[in-house]
């Protein structure tokens, strides 16, 4: 039998590259969203899902941290993908042919240096794979595509040159989705535990709320905060601690929590990935 993991994009996208590094010998199942990348989990189509959450360059992933809650699935790992985008061409193509480049904006603006250098246009794709595709079909050796080497060779384009990104340190985080939830304690690099929570609505409930995490020592490496059915009032809270809820000084910081939150919502209890910090 054969396992397979969902992702969303085209084939050659970074989630694409992501399940390959991570799962090597899984099926990867390309998907047109994040909701239909989980929908085919649920339906029992895969087994897992690879979804984006944050990026070292842009921040969090839109829309993602509304799905977690919501989809049924739980997180049971994390890998990080080094973004290294390529200039992607036809066989044959030299440099100095490229007069336009195609990608998503948000790798154009991360190759404006080098874009600039050699006097390439910038045009808007859909997305990286996607332009990847879009290049191979065209078929004008004057025009290119910044995506991943996996696109390159999925499409048979040439690399005319490599890791082309500004910022050298371009980096990807994603969670890994499960039907089932993995709580038992695993990896070399300690347990992280991820959940969402709503505050009480009363006078510095927030702050109250984190008190029992300083106190007991445990380290919250992200908190985040988004709003809940549009409303202004109603916000509920993201956050990544160090540690598995069975550790005493976890424990004790949870039942504070729980003092001073109207929910909490366990989304995962997975290993840190070698590649964090």
């Amino acid at each position: 039998m054969t396992i397979s993991i969902a992702f969303q994009g085209e084939p050659g996208a970074y989630s694409h590259q992501a399940c390959h590094e991570a799962y090597p010998d899984m099926k990867a199942i390309p998907c047109r969203t994040f909701e239909d990348a989980i929908a085919t989990v649920r339906r029992g189509e895969a087994e897992l899902a690879m979804l984006p959450v944050e990026n070292s360059t842009f921040g969090r992933v839109a829309d993602i941290h509304h799905l977690l809650p919501e989809s049924g699935l739980h997180i049971v790992a994390e890998a990080f993908v080094r973004v290294h985008i390529n200039l992607l061409a036809l066989p044959g193509a030299t440099l100095d042919q490229i007069t336009h480049a195609v990608s998503h904006t948000v790798l154009l603006g991360q190759c404006r240096e080098f874009l600039s250098e050699y006097n390439i246009h910038r045009v808007t794709g859909a997305d990286t794979a996607g332009s990847a595709r879009h290049i191979a079909e065209l078929n004008d050796p004057s025009h290119a595509a910044l995506a991943s080497e996996l696109a390159g060779d999925l499409y048979g384009l040439n690399v005319l040159a490599r890791h082309i990104e500004d910022q050298g340190n371009n980096t990807t985080r994603f969670l890994v989705m499960s039907p089932k939830p993995d709580h038992s304690r695993r990896g070399d690099h300690g347990m992280i535990t991820s959940f969402v929570f709503q505050v009480r609505n009363i006078p510095a409930a927030l702050y109250k709320a984190m008190g029992g995490f300083a106190t007991n020592g445990v380290n919250m490496i992200k908190l985040e905060s988004y709003m809940v059915g549009g409303s202004f009032t109603a916000t509920q809270f993201y956050a990544d601690i160090e540690g598995h809820p069975d550790d005493p000084a976890v424990q004790r910081a949870l039942e504070e929590l729980e003092f001073f939150t109207s929910s909490i919502e366990i989304l995962g209890v997975y290993p840190a990935d070698f590649q964090r910090g």
